[in-house]
């Protein structure tokens, strides 16, 4: 199309298509667990259960990915004791301390109406209902009682926003754009 672009090779949708197809952490291995092989696993996931539904991670070593199967699951406190397929040995699993296991989109859990994988949220464009600020949300906090979003405005002053209905007004993830309504008090607090 002289002149023109295709629509699937615009920089823009190339964006949205890398972020909507990127894997999701669900954990990260902390050390091995016993002699045969088994490894303990920081769940990063809300609910750590869900390890029992899956069949295979993905293991992010920051070299290589690796498609790998789960053979049994165990829970030790707050961490998940995963045996691998194939693997029957401590040694086999040393080279793993400090990976991140990963899972599709496919594998992901389901969302309610309203909720945003954390994956999905960093790098949305930020704007405020009376068209003063803008930013960029770059950190999600996980406190407890509800999220709290880093935003970096424009102008170099940082926003905590809490990740609730009255300041989260809308989020399209397919145009990276987060709407949002700064309570008063909010951005007093961290002026530079």
């Amino acid at each position: 199309m002289p002149g023109g672009f295709l629509l699937h090779q615009h920089p823009f949708f190339a964006a949205v298509r890398r972020k909507m197809e990127a894997l999701l952490k669900v954990g990260i291995i902390t050390q091995t667990h016993g002699i045969k092989g088994e490894v303990k696993v920081f769940p990063t996931t809300d609910d750590a259960a869900r390890f029992k539904k899956l069949k295979e991670v993905i293991l992010d070593n920051g070299k290589e990915k690796r498609k790998i199967g789960i053979e049994n699951v165990k829970f030790f406190k707050q961490y998940v004791i995963l045996k691998f397929k194939g693997i029957d040995n401590i040694n086999d699993v040393l080279a793993y301390k400090g990976s991140s296991l990963m899972v599709t989109r496919e594998n992901a859990v389901k969302l309610n109406k309203d909720e945003y994988f954390i994956a999905d949220l960093i790098g949305l464009h930020v704007s405020d209902d009376e068209n003063k600020l803008e930013g960029k949300l770059v950190d999600v906090l996980e406190t407890g009682a509800n999220d709290v979003y880093v935003i970096a405005l424009s102008d170099g002053r940082e926003l905590l926003l809490p990740a609730i209905r009255e300041c989260v007004l809308s989020v399209d993830l397919q145009a990276q754009e987060m709407k949002i309504h700064v309570l008063e008090g909010l951005l007093d607090e961290h002026k530079n």
